[in-house]
């Protein structure tokens, strides 16, 4: 159920529209789909890591991808079991995994070990951006001469 209207905030607001395009996508997200289960957490102040619990899965039959405030994971098994399975508990069928990022955000590199892929972010924010400190000058304005007219 859609509980927030964004229209009122559309009306009066300029350059906000990725952020209401995702309060958006929030509403519609469905909890079927929950694989392959994940983490997200902050492992310092601008440093983050999403694990991805990959089991089955080889390196190679994984494939990240960072866009412009996206980070999406897909995996696909290349090739058939040579076994007959009598039970299959652990899926092997195809993801893709969207992760919107906050500007800024930069994959920084992903390590795949014992079946958990896991991908580091950092948020480096540019020097121009961040904030900084404006000296004041000490000494008063300059004396505004007046001179009588003739």
């Amino acid at each position: 159920m859609r509980t927030f209207d964004p229209t009122p905030f559309w009306r009066s607001t300029v350059g906000f529209d990725r952020l209401f395009d995702l309060m958006d996508q929030a509403g519609s997200w469905s909890t079927d789909d929950n694989y392959p289960p994940y983490n997200i957490e902050r492992i310092g102040e601008d440093q983050y890591r999403i694990s991805l619990a990959l089991a089955g899965f080889r390196p190679e039959e994984v494939t990240i991808t960072a866009e412009q405030n996206v980070l999406t994971v897909e995996g696909t098994k290349t090739r058939k079991p040579d076994a007959e399975y009598l039970y299959q508990g652990i899926s092997a069928r195809p993801f893709r995994r969207v992760f919107n990022l906050a500007d800024y955000v930069q994959v920084k590199g992903a390590t795949f070990v014992d079946g958990l892929l896991q991908v580091d972010l950092v948020r480096e924010v540019p020097e121009a951006m961040k904030p900084r400190r404006i000296a004041i000058n000490g000494s008063p304005p300059a004396a505004v001469e007046h001179k009588k007219a003739a």
